[in-house]
């Protein structure tokens, strides 16, 4: 689950970080457009490959973003975020983790932080145009600065017109390919108040883990 978190907080993030002009005035665009949304719905593809190790894995999933706020369905699993605590709720296991989100650990990226996480840490250029079904996609190519990141780079695919994210690619230095395609982006969709809240009731034979 944190690895898909991670990449879904890839997917949409930009960096201020220039050392291409065009790449940085597209990443830009595609940042201030985001955040004029009220609130952001998006269902996804996610795809894990890695041939040397005859992995291949596919998944769909939803999140709803409203500020840091969000909702995020996949693999069976939820998990709310409702602004100062993360619930993590796994019906297979009938259990409820519990935490307060630590926006200093880098490791556990999340959707509400997919328009900061790209401020540092990353160089980029503008990469390849892909015609997909009409769609013009460009692509942007990131690259960790950290010579020790265990990711070898990113492309995230942005379309042209719309300036909304197509697609993100991460290739690890292991040889793992992870793709994250949307399939629907929506904006400013009509949403439940009780949408980001834990509601206890509904989860009374639950074993509730409390982290914090």
């Amino acid at each position: 689950m944190k690895k898909i978190t991670l990449i879904l907080a890839l997917f949409i993030s930009v960096a201020s970080f220039a050392q291409d002009s065009k790449a940085k005035a597209l990443l830009d665009e595609v940042s201030q457009k985001a955040k004029s949304y009220d609130n952001i719905s998006i269902d996804f593809k996610y795809a894990l490959d890695n041939a040397a190790e005859n992995i291949k894995q596919e998944t769909r999933g939803d999140v709803v973003m409203q500020g840091e706020k969000y909702r995020l369905n996949i693999l069976g699993a939820t998990r709310i975020y409702d602004g100062k605590t993360l619930y993590s709720i796994s019906p297979d296991d009938e259990e409820v983790t519990i935490s307060s989100e630590n926006s200093n650990d880098e490791s556990n990226i999340t959707p509400s932080k997919m328009l900061s996480f790209y401020e540092d840490g990353y160089s980029y250029k503008m990469d390849i145009i892909q015609d997909v079904k009409g769609r013009k996609i460009q692509y942007v190519k990131l690259t960790p600065i950290d010579s020790h990141s265990e990711i070898k780079n990113v492309l995230l695919g942005i379309d042209a017109q719309t300036k909304h994210i197509y697609n993100l690619i991460e290739v690890g230095k292991n040889g793992t390919k992870t793709t994250l395609t949307v399939n629907s982006f929506k904006t400013n969709e009509p949403i439940s108040k009780s949408l980001f809240t834990f509601d206890k009731n509904k989860y009374k034979d639950y074993y509730i883990n409390k982290l914090d």
